[in-house]
């Protein structure tokens, strides 16, 4: 019997999960720059290096389906805020783990916009993943209900900019799409920015810039999986986000690593090993079929 590699799709989304956890560790070293500071960075220098590529690359920048492309930008945007409002008004854990509830919301979502199905395995191995993050990053149930909704919200908003990449897949190559982000982000973030500045040093200038290179590539990569497979297929490994931030923590930050944290780890790892191996084996049914 022939086997599939792994696709491109899943690569892509592997690839974007990685540097999406470097962007990470430079946001753990900038405690003292303030969360929106450090979203406007990210996303002006994502601005300016697919600026450049778009041009290179001799692509219209405009766009073909702008009302498509706003949303993205304008459900991106709402997402991030809202993200980085529960990061700072929440226990850390809790934000975290409300906001690994996207994957299963893009799901959800692609179920009624994009008439994406998907098989029950694949939700328990989703469950599966889930439960490992729960393992890893707790809960506090002191949490307020506002804040709760602002969390899921940020959540539900993630999932339909996942789903409009995907939907734009035949209208816009992913380096437009990529682009519009930063577009709505910049002057929206930017006007708040004036009034409430703080200068960064030298160091932190740097880190940054690394930031947002960090998060150029994973926007790429993941706007790139997201238009090559279905969303059921690749929303899983975002779970390996968790790992890679354990496993950074451990060998950079010195964090010590719990036995819950552990089972919680190979739970993720084997939602998602579970989920690649259920992909492969249905293209390599598809390919008999074909």
């Amino acid at each position: 019997m022939k086997i599939t590699a792994i696709s491109p799709g899943v690569r892509y989304i592997l690839v974007a999960t990685f540097f999406f956890a470097l962007m990470n560790i430079g946001v753990k070293f900038l405690d003292r720059i303030p969360a929106y500071e450090i979203v406007f960075f990210r996303a002006f220098i994502t601005l300016i290096v697919v600026y450049l590529l778009i041009r290179r690359a001799g692509l219209q920048i405009s766009g073909n389906n702008k009302p498509l492309l706003l949303l993205r930008g304008l459900t991106g945007t709402g997402a991030l805020m809202m993200y980085f409002y529960t990061l700072q008004n929440m226990p850390l854990a809790s934000a975290v783990t409300i906001q690994y509830l996207s994957p299963i919301f893009t799901i959800i979502i692609a179920g009624f916009m994009l008439r994406e199905s998907t098989r029950r395995i694949q939700w328990l191995l989703f469950l599966l993943s889930f439960s490992g993050v729960l393992l890893v990053k707790g809960f506090d149930t002191r949490v307020s209900p506002t804040d709760l909704v602002i969390g899921i919200s940020a959540a539900v908003c993630s999932g339909f900019a996942y789903n409009f990449i995907r939907k734009l897949k035949n209208t816009d190559h992913p380096l437009v799409v990529v682009f519009y982000f930063p577009v709505v982000t910049v002057p929206i973030v930017g006007c708040y920015l004036l009034f409430n500045w703080v200068s960064p040093s030298p160091q932190e200038w740097i880190i940054l810039l690394l930031i947002g290179l960090a998060t150029t590539v994973a926007q790429i990569y993941m706007t790139k999986a997201y238009q090559l497979e279905r969303a059921a297929n690749i929303s899983n490994y975002n779970y390996l986000g968790v790992v890679y931030a354990l496993i950074f923590g451990f060998s950079i930050f010195g964090e010590t690593l719990s036995l819950l944290a552990v089972c919680g780890i190979l739970l993720i790892i084997a939602g998602v090993a579970g989920s690649s191996r259920f992909t492969i084996a249905k293209k390599e049914t598809d390919e008999i079929r074909n």
